[in-house]
């Protein structure tokens, strides 16, 4: 029954917007959770509409070609037949990063904006998929900054690219003048990194490589989430660029981990992952256990290691639960004498 209610929801999205606006998601309750939910079930599904390919489905509902490849391993990339099951992300962990202005994570070709909570509203974080440097041409890492935004930009290609394609037979001009044409789309970023890094759109030509290693090092973004982005964030917002293809984080006394696969270029093996989780599972159930007032932890958790070890083979994106923790009970604390209370209790703190 829950499956037949997301199909309609993601038809009637589709059918509505044509295309689905940013997906927004609340915060967890508690601030020490990290694990994001669009839908309240465990699997998000739509149906193909028409014949069409998974970036098609991909572009109506702005998620990265990655990503829904990899959630849909046996569906033909190019040939989604019409009312065939396409499955969607859902859940989501955030990266390890500051909750404030931009995270980027290249590893999972994702980005995370967190507004200024709004007075009388749950704090919120939008995502939104974009396309990252190729191999030769790595989007940097560190924090940075906002340091100028600008609308209907001309792209003046630097020397290097201009070489670049010209060699394969497709000269540049010196300057590109805004239109549908230009690669940085009709928005443009500009981050506070040596060599003139960028957040921008994209031209028409490009616009299904959204999710993908592609650019020349600079972020791109699908057309009506970088108008949406432009219009929120001020120039000196903070920017944290990041590479974190294993996150691990709580949901409501669950321990979830997501993985992602390498960057093309880039190769870790099966052992090195694990290790890479195992650290990130003991920090978090360190933190946890110390936020609870219990003090250090002690052990690692006993968490399901073939769900783990599934989960960094697949690396599909999903998060997954590992472990799951009883809640802290509340202790029986006999009060002393003289306190009011003949062999009462209070709860512990």
């Amino acid at each position: 029954m829950k499956v037949r209610l997301l199909f309609a929801f993601s038809i009637l999205l589709s059918a509505i917007s044509g295309i689905a606006s940013a997906t927004t998601y609340t915060l967890p309750e508690n601030s020490n959770d990290s694990v994001i939910t669009q839908f309240h079930d465990d699997v998000s599904l739509t149906r193909a509409e028409q014949n069409e390919t998974l970036p098609d489905v991909a572009r109506r509902f702005l998620l990265g070609q990655t990503e829904i490849v990899r959630l849909n391993p046996n569906v033909d990339r190019w040939q989604v037949k019409k009312d065939e099951i396409v499955r969607l992300s859902n859940r989501r962990i955030l990266p390890d990063t500051p909750h404030e202005g931009i995270t980027l994570n290249i590893a999972e070709y994702r980005m995370y904006y967190y507004p200024p909570t709004q007075k009388g509203l749950a704090p919120q974080v939008m995502s939104y998929a974009h396309g990252i440097g190729r191999q030769d041409w790595k989007t940097p890492l560190g924090k940075t900054s906002i340091v100028r935004k600008v609308k209907d930009p001309a792209w003046h290609p630097p020397e290097s690219i201009r070489r670049e394609h010209a060699a394969n037979g497709d000269p540049l001009p010196a300057v590109v003048p805004p239109g549908p044409h230009n690669p940085l789309g009709a928005y443009m970023l500009h981050l506070a990194v040596p060599g003139g890094y960028l957040i921008h759109g994209t031209d028409i030509d490009k616009i299904y490589g959204i999710g993908m290693q592609i650019t020349h090092g600079c972020v791109r973004m699908y057309p009506e989430d970088i108008e949406a982005l432009y219009n929120s964030v001020p120039v000196g917002t903070p920017v944290y660029m990041v590479k974190q293809p294993i996150k691990v984080g709580w949901l409501d006394n669950t321990l979830y981990i997501e993985a992602h696969p390498d960057l093309e270029g880039e190769e870790t093996t099966l052992d090195q992952k694990l290790e890479t989780a195992s650290a990130l599972i003991q920090k978090a159930n360190a933190h946890a256990t110390s936020q609870s007032g219990a003090g250090a932890a002690q052990n690692m958790p006993e968490f399901d290691r073939k769900v783990l070890t599934q989960a960094l083979t697949v690396l599909d994106g999903n998060p997954v639960a590992l472990y799951e923790r009883l809640p802290q009970k509340e202790l029986p604390v006999s009060l002393p004498t003289g306190h009011g209370s003949k062999g009462g209790y209070y709860h512990g703190v």
